[in-house]
């Protein structure tokens, strides 16, 4: 029987350290009751226990498009100045903001990292670019 891997590759593996939060800049923003834009925040890499208990959720049950509600508010951590993410807060997000959660989960939970490789449509040079945004406003 062969090893899984090799020692080396383990080294290297564990060497890095893993990245478990992400910033990400919100394309319109969150407008609490106060009127207070929200942009800037930070989501976290989902555990089994993020996926597996709001299916039990009624609300899920009764609509599974609820799932990504209730997702997103396990996940994000902090959104501006805003105290508590709850599935209410996501549920009054624009949808434009929430089609980019919800990128932005599967591409950290799947792939590990907010980055696409890209080329340049003009020259040829291909470059990666951080698709979570570094800035607001940017993505």
């Amino acid at each position: 029987m062969s090893p899984v891997s090799s020692t080396a590759e383990v080294e290297r593996s564990t060497s890095a350290p893993l990245h478990t939060e992400f910033a990400f800049a919100l394309p319109r923003g969150y407008v609490d009751e106060a009127g207070t834009l929200h942009r800037e925040g930070v989501m976290r890499l989902a555990t089994a226990r993020d996926e597996i208990l709001p299916q039990r959720d009624p609300r899920v049950r009764d609509n599974e498009a609820y799932l990504t509600v209730i997702l997103l508010s396990r996940v994000i951590t902090a959104l501006g100045e805003v105290t508590s993410i709850n599935p209410g807060l996501v549920e009054g997000m624009f949808a434009a903001d929430l089609a980019f959660l919800q990128d932005l989960y599967r591409r950290i939970n799947s792939d590990g990292h907010t980055e696409a490789d890209v080329t340049c449509p003009a020259c040829g040079h291909g470059f990666a670019v951080d698709l979570a945004g570094g800035a607001p406003g940017e993505s």
